[in-house]
Parts: C-alpha cells; structure tokens; sequence
C-alpha cells in the first residue's frame, strides 16, 4: 500500500535541562521513505516546530522527485517490456507462417480411432448421498416442558387448632371448625380450577407437538420420496449417457470399417477429421469442402486460402525513449507479397502431404487442390471468390517428394500446378475439377407460398406441398449469396426432403433439409436421425423444419453440433421475412386428421 507523506514521517520529541538552568528542546526526526535521520535543537519549542517542519518539506520534495523518477523509470521499463514482447510475438509467428509445411512433416496425421472413442465416465454424483444432509436440516420439535398442578389441598391442613377454652365452650369449638372447613373448601375450589387449566394447557401442548411431530415426519417423508425421485432419475441418466456413448463409439467403429472399404462418405469423413487436426496461425481459419469418387479413388478438395489483407505484416516493435512511444515496423508490402504466396504453396503441399500419409486404407490415389480466396478485388473494389490455385498430384509421386528440402514454388510447379504468377493478386483461374453437386434424388419443384394467407394453416396442408413450401423459403433465403436449393424424391430419400447447396467459402458447403408437418413435439430420436444423414450425406450443416415445436431432449442433443432447429414460430417468421402470411393452428390440424382417418 503506498504511504502518504504524513505516514513517512516520525518524531520523537523530548525536554533537557541544562546547568545554567535553560530548558532545551530536542526533536529527532527520520524520514521513512529516504531512510534519512536527523536531530534538531533549540532554545524555543515553536522555533523547533517550524525547523522540523521546514525539514520535512526538504525532505517531502525530494521524495516526491524520487517517485516521479521511479514512475517514468517503470513506465520506461514497462513500455520496454511490452515492446520486446510484442516482437517476440511477431517473430514466433513469422517462424510460424514460414515453417506451416515444415511443422507437419514431424507428425503424423493419421487418425488414432482409440482416442476418438467416448470413454469418459458418468460423473454426475448420486443425488442420494446428499438425502442424510437434507434429513439432518429438518429440525426435530423439541416437546414443551408440562407445567406442574399444584399440590392438592388437604382436608387435615386445615384443622383449627384448639385452645383450652374452645375445648371447654363447644359452640366456639364448632364455630373454628366451620371456619377451618370454609377455607378448606375455598382453597380446594381454586386447585381445582387451577388444576383444569394446568391439564387443558398441558393438553395443548402434547397435541402441539404430536402435530409439530407428525410435520416433521411428514416433512422427512417427502424428503424421501423426492430424493428417491431424483435417484431414479439419475440412474436413468446414467443409462442414457452410457447408451449415447455406446452409440457415439458404435458410430466411430462403423465409420472405421467403412473407411476401409472406401464408403464415399467415410472416406469423406475421414480427410475432414484429419484436415481438422491440423493446426494453423491464428489468423487463418480453417475451412473446407470435400467430395470423393470411389471408383477413381479421386479425392476433390475445395479449400478457403486466408485473404492477403490478413497476412500478420507487424516485424518489430521499439520503444522510442525521446518520443515516449512504442513504434511498430512492418514487412513492407513487397515482402509480403511474397512471403504470402510462399504460404499458399505451402499449404497446397501440406494439405496434399497430411491427407496422402492419413490414408492408411489406401482409398485416396488422386488428389485434386482448388484453394479459394474470398477477398476485395483491388482492380474493381467488389468481394470476390476466386480459385486462385489448382494442382492435381498422385499419391505415389507425391511420396516420392522430399519436402523438408523442396522450394515451395518450385515443387507446385513441377506437380503441374495452376496458379497466376502472383497469387497476392487474387487473379481467378479455372479448377482443374469442380465438386460434382448432381443428385439423381433431386426432383423438379414447384413454387407454392404465392398461393397463402393469413386463412393457411401450414401445418394442415399436403405434406408435399410442405416439402416444396420449405424448399421455396429457403431458397430465397440461399440464393442472396448465390446458392441453391433442391427438393428430392418423396421415397427412399435417406431421411432427405431437400438439400441446400451454398457456396460461401465459411459457412457454406451442402446442407441436408427436413421437413416435419408434425401437430406433436418432436422428439430427440427424430433430431438424432437427422444428424445421421448429415454424416452419412457428408454435409456441412442440417437443418429441421416442423411446425411444432421441439422436447427439451431434442435442443439438448442438437447443442454443439452442426443443426439448426427451427419452430413453427420460426417458420412463421421465416415466411413473413419474404412477404407470406400464415398461421400455425395445431388443434384444427388434429381435428382434421381425426377426420380424414
């Protein structure tokens, strides 16, 4: 804590008496910031006051001047510091972008199926351990203490006691004993009445606390109940982490096996776990899309390239002590032309090196690389989303290469790659192959939301013209960024009633719709299917349409995965968004299902 200047300061004052007679006043002082110590004298006490104060002032500045300089000292020390820093930081990550294919080459890429298994434990306590602690707040009810009936009076207390007189003259004999007798009763008449409120009150409290009593056992028997609720509850869930982890294990071990024997979408599934391993700059994110041909063994990758404006230029940071200022120096812009398509080479090879040495089930010979750039044209100011580079490289003479001793450009040109001189240009150029979007369970369509009003109740109409409502309202919603929206084929669709193709490079890629016309919840089995046929499709993202709504099982499944799930709420808006009015009326849906029945 820092001290204010009254606190660094101490005095110890006192009197001496010299021989001529003459008072003398002694002040030692010490300054506890300076560590500085002095005895001050005088004759008089106020001369002695104003020197010690004086002395402090002294002292006080120089100590305000000591601060000051231990400030700008620190700050100097700081502001150095976070220069020195800063350009450790810069310099790790230029290391970083420079080895991007380097890094790789130490590791391998193939993809451990042990550790993608669930093997974490049910962690949850059981919530019956806590049922004692619940029990032992519940206060037992202490029993009032009885109150006490008072002694019953005697008849024999209340003899007179006679005297020699009384016993010689009987009528005064007679007269103390009516006396005695009177009192007798009187008093017996107030114990009794005394002693009914004493048994009515001790009544009262023993029904007090058998009442108190039969609360408290009550109340520890719906502790019980509701304790043995919660554990049964819990055991439940228990069985269902347990079952959903033996599903997801269960899911791994499928994929596995069709991995090996070159299942499209495995295989699919597969590059992606492997390209998601990878590990790159921070300013790079990571984006992709993949389609494979089994019979060719041709592996088709559509890969989002950072833009040049986000390749990190910052090289050193100083601090300018004249100035007070901390001052970056960046790579001038030439370098980082080059250094940037240096990296696009670089992660050309790479991802071509991580999914070759991945491909353990030998179900990859051919791949082909498009790497996207989704960047500001600087020639006409518009975004644009050009393939900048394309390569086609075979497996065996891909691993024939070495890479830890290869220029990047070099290489890519020897592998016959495609790509303008200058890639930090953006130039576009025509992809060696395009990812196949042709579907032969895509159908025509036909639009429908033209014909609604406010009087349409969506969840009554035709459950193919729901299909065709959901496709046309997506569609709108696609199409703003260029994508496009299909319908398939009412049977045997693998749990598909349309599928969406975008083509925006960071949220895009193929997205599998579901229509569900439902007048009930939608439960979470109905979630988990959908979720099925986004792994088996290869899909980027599924989304669930119904005009109910969702069980809270079904949200929590859908947390964290790629699903959205939109409400008849939802729905509503959606169509509204694009000029469609409409209701949602469930109960009239269900009467007239029970009619057409």
């Amino acid at each position: 804590m820092k001290k204010s200047f009254e606190e660094l300061h101490e005095v110890d004052e006192y009197e001496e008496y010299t021989r001529s007679y003459d008072t003398r006043y002694i002040a030692e002082i010490q300054h506890l910031g300076l560590k500085t110590f002095r005895v001050i004298k005088d004759l008089k006490s106020y001369i002695l006051d104003m020197k010690v104060e004086e002395q402090f002032h002294k002292w006080d500045t120089q100590w305000a001047k000591s601060l000051e300089k231990k400030k700008l000292q620190e700050e100097k020390e700081a502001s150095l510091n976070l220069a020195n820093e800063r350009t450790t930081d810069a310099e790790q990550e230029q290391e970083q972008i420079e080895n991007v294919l380097l890094h790789t080459l130490d590791i391998d890429d193939t993809i451990d199926w042990e550790t993608l298994m669930d093997k974490k434990k049910f962690k949850t306590p059981n919530p019956i351990n806590d049922l004692e602690n619940e029990l032992e707040k519940i206060k037992v009810p202490l029993k009032s203490p009885s109150n006490t009936i008072p002694k019953e009076p005697l008849i024999k207390d209340f003899q007179p006691k006679l005297s020699i007189i009384d016993k010689l003259f009987n009528s005064l004999a007679e007269k103390k004993k009516k006396q005695a007798n009177q009192q007798f009763q009187t008093e017996n008449a107030i114990w009794e009445k005394v002693k009914t409120e004493v048994e009515e009150a001790n009544n009262k409290i023993e029904l007090s606390y058998k009442n108190s009593f039969k609360t408290y056992e009550n109340k520890k028997k719906r502790t019980r109940t509701k304790f043995e609720k919660l554990e049964k509850d819990w055991k439940q869930s228990e069985i269902d982490f347990y079952a959903a982890q033996q599903r997801s294990n269960l899911e791994i071990e499928k994929l596995k096996s069709q991995y090996s024997e070159h299942h499209p979408e495995s295989v699919i599934q597969y590059c992606e776990l492997v390209l998601n391993n990878s590990q790159y700059p921070d300013f790079m994110s990571k984006d992709f899309e993949l389609d494979y041909n089994k019979q060719s063994k041709l592996l088709l990758v559509e890969y989002v390239l950072p833009a040049p404006e986000l390749y990190p230029t910052l090289k050193e940071v100083k601090y300018i002590a004249t100035k007070k200022e901390v001052k970056e120096y960046h790579i001038s812009a030439t370098q980082v032309a080059k250094k940037y398509d240096t990296l696009i080479y670089n992660i050309t090879l790479r991802t071509l090196h991580e999914l070759f040495e991945a491909d353990q089930a030998n179900a990859i010979e051919l791949i082909v690389f498009n790497g996207r750039v989704k960047a500001v044209n600087k020639a006409t100011g518009k975004m644009e989303n050009n393939c900048i580079v394309s390569i086609q490289a075979k497996k065996d003479e891909f691993n024939d290469i070495n890479l830890s001793q290869i220029e990047p450009k070099a290489c890519f040109k020897n592998l016959k790659g495609v790509g303008s001189s200058k890639l930090s240009g953006i130039t576009a150029i025509k992809p060696i192959v395009l990812i196949n979007r042709d579907d032969k369970r895509l159908v025509s369509s036909y639009d429908f939301a033209d014909t609604l009003d406010d009087s349409s109740n969506i969840a009554a109409m035709d459950w193919e013209d729901f299909e065709h409502l959901i496709r046309e309202v997506f569609e709108k919603e696609f199409s703003s960024n260029g994508g496009e929206v299909k319908v398939t084929r009412a049977s045997r669709d693998g749990g598909v009633d349309a599928i969406a193709f975008d083509p925006d490079p960071i949220r895009g890629g193929k997205i599998v719709i579901q229509a569900k016309r439902y007048t009930n919840t939608v439960g979470v089995s109905a979630v988990r299917d959908l979720y099925g046929t986004v792994m088996n499709e290869g899909a980027t993202k599924g989304i669930l349409v119904t005009t109910a709504d969702y069980g809270p099982d079904a949200y929590e499944f859908a947390k964290d995965k790629p699903m959205t799930l939109m409400n008849g709420a939802n729905l509503l808006y959606l169509l509204e968004k694009y000029g469609h009015k409409a209701k949602i009326d469930i109960a009239e849906a269900k009467r007239l299902q029970k009619e057409n029945q």
